[in-house]
């Protein structure tokens, strides 16, 4: 009998590169152990447009690609420092919106350094936006080139369907039930 609790894997995974001026997204899907690519895009916005009209864009935007898509989870870089106060602010916002897209549709959240990111997909955590497009193009078989913002939420994806493998082979690998420890000298008698 199936665990009640235990939730099935995520199988599609809507990656998302938040940004003010332009907003990635990518969605990922798994089948058995290939990757394959269901679409990806990015919301551009205009720094003459007022912040709440841009943070209006991204919302609208990305509720659409969720409801196209139906993604089991989204991931997302996580945010650790920016140069500029402002930037990070707004980058904040940005970052807000599509937690809060996701969210009223429901769907789970996952979020990831870009360390983990770049790792999941260039196997080097420090690689440049050139080498993850590259990388993107080869693993998910996209013909012509991928925006940079677009390949970024591709590779959030891969890192989320990545880190869900692993822990599903870690979780397959670990007994089902405790092993007795017999102190040591015992002959079992």
């Amino acid at each position: 009998m199936a665990d009640p609790g235990n939730k099935a894997l995520p199988r599609i995974i809507l990656g998302i590169d938040p940004g003010t001026m332009a907003t990635g997204w990518g969605v990922v899907q798994v089948i058995g152990n290939a990757l394959r690519h269901m679409g990806h895009g990015t919301i551009h916005s205009s720094s003459a447009e007022p912040q709440a009209r841009r943070m209006r864009r991204i919302y609208t935007e990305l509720s659409k690609v969720v409801r196209e898509f139906h993604p089991d989870g989204v991931s997302l870089e996580k945010v650790f420092f920016a140069q500029n106060v402002q930037s990070a602010l707004k980058l904040g916002q940005a970052r807000g919106i599509a937690l809060l897209a996701a969210a009223e549709q429901d769907v789970e959240v996952h979020e990831y350094s870009a360390v983990e990111i770049k790792s999941a997909v260039v196997g080097y955590g420090h690689a440049t936006k050139q080498q993850v497009q590259m990388m993107i193009g080869s693993l998910l078989k996209v013909s012509g080139p991928v925006p940079a913002d677009a390949a970024d939420a591709l590779a959030a994806a891969i890192c989320h369907l990545n880190r869900q493998a692993f822990v599903s082979r870690v979780a397959a690998a670990m007994p089902k039930a405790p092993t007795p420890i017999r102190p040591r000298g015992s002959s079992g008698r």
